[in-house]
C-alpha cells in the first residue's frame, strides 16, 4: 500500500466507502448521467472491465473503448446496482420481520429500485437479445472478455469487437455521442416579445 493511495483514501470524496476499505481499492470518481441528471459516483477501476479497456491502447494508439462507450456501460452498471438485480449467492441471516432497506420483503420495494429496474430493462430491450447478454456479463457481472469468449465458445479477441458494437447501441439508447451535432453559430432565441423591455429590480 503506497502513501499516495492512503492519502487519497483519507481525503477522497468517497462517503459510501470507509477509509480502511478505500485504501485497498483503486477508486475514482465519475460523473454519470442518471434519471435526475448528472450524478457523481465512486467506481473501483480495479474491478471494472470497462475501466481496464478504457485505459488500454490498441495498435492504432486509440483506447479500446471510447469515453462515450465507457460512460454508457457504467450507467447500465449503476442502474443494475440500484435495481438490486444481482442474485444472492449466500444465505440471508436477517430477521424475517420488519422492513429492510430497499428490500422487497412484504411487498415493499423502494421507488428508486423500481425505476432502476425499468431503466435496465428498457436499455437491454433497446440493445436487443444479440447484445443484452454480453452487456450484462461485462458491465453488470464484471466478467472479463477472455472469460466471456471461453464461456460462449467465441474466437479469441472477438468479444472486444462485439462489445464495442453493443456499447455503441447502448450509448445511442442513452442519447450519448462522441461528437456534438448542431449549428456552429446557433441563433439566440428568447421567449421575450419583440417590444418587451426587461426590468432589473
Amino acid at each position: 500500500m503506497t502513501k499516495t493511495r492512503r492519502a487519497a483514501a483519507a481525503t477522497g470524496p468517497q462517503p459510501e466507502i470507509d477509509r480502511f476499505r478505500a485504501q485497498h481499492l483503486q477508486c475514482s470518481t465519475q460523473r454519470l448521467a442518471g434519471e435526475t441528471g448528472a450524478e457523481q459516483v465512486t467506481i473501483d477501476d480495479g474491478e471494472s472491465p470497462l475501466a481496464w479497456l478504457a485505459r488500454r491502447k490498441g495498435r492504432d494508439g486509440a483506447a479500446m473503448i471510447s469515453q462515450t462507450q465507457f460512460i454508457a456501460g457504467e450507467r447500465l452498471r449503476a442502474d443494475f446496482t440500484r435495481a438490486q438485480m444481482m442474485p444472492r449467492v449466500t444465505s440471508s441471516w436477517e430477521a424475517p420481520t420488519g422492513r429492510r432497506r430497499g428490500a422487497s420483503f412484504g411487498g415493499h420495494i423502494a421507488d428508486t429500485v423500481i425505476a432502476a429496474r425499468q431503466s435496465v430493462r428498457a436499455a437491454l430491450d433497446a440493445c436487443g437479445p444479440e447484445f443484452a447478454g454480453l452487456l450484462l456479463d461485462v458491465c453488470c457481472f464484471l466478467r472479463g472478455l477472455e472469460e466471456v469468449e471461453r464461456n460462449r465458445g467465441w474466437p479469441s479477441r472477438s468479444a472486444k469487437i462485439v462489445l464495442q458494437l453493443a456499447l455503441d447501441r447502448l450509448a445511442r439508447h442513452y442519447g450519448l455521442s462522441d461528437r456534438a451535432v448542431g449549428r456552429i453559430d446557433p441563433r439566440l432565441r428568447s421567449w421575450w416579445a419583440d417590444d418587451a423591455v426587461p426590468r432589473v429590480d
